[in-house]
C-alpha cells in the first residue's frame, strides 16, 4: 500500500489515540508521544509499525498521539489513517484471534 495523501484518524479524547500519516522518503518515519511512553511506548510503536507492515506500507511519516489507547484502537486508527491516505476504500476488515 502506497501512502499518497495526508490523512488523520482518532481524537485527543481519552484512551484515544491520533495517528496522522503522509507520505514519506525511505522506510516508516514514527514520531510518538505519549504520557505513557516511558511504560508502553515500545508496545504502542511495535503495534503501529506492525500493523503498517501488514497493509504492506513500506514508506511514510507517521505521527502518534496516544492518550491510553489499547493495543486494538492504536491497530483501528493505523488502518484506518493508512486507507485514508492511500486513497483506497476497499478495506479488508478483520478480527484476528
Amino acid at each position: 500500500m502506497q501512502i499518497v495523501q495526508p490523512a488523520v484518524a482518532g481524537t485527543m479524547e481519552s484512551s484515544d489515540i491520533m495517528i496522522r500519516i503522509e507520505p514519506g522518503g525511505a522506510g516508516v518515519e514514527l514520531s510518538l508521544e505519549s504520557s505513557v511512553l516511558s511504560q508502553f511506548g515500545k508496545q504502542i510503536e511495535s503495534v503501529i509499525r506492525g500493523s503498517l507492515a501488514e497493509l504492506g506500507v513500506e514508506s511514510a511519516r507517521v505521527t502518534a498521539v496516544d492518550k491510553g489507547a489499547l493495543d486494538c484502537t492504536v491497530r483501528a486508527r493505523v488502518m484506518t489513517a493508512a486507507y485514508r491516505g492511500a486513497g483506497q476504500e476497499n478495506h479488508s476488515w478483520e478480527v484476528k484471534v
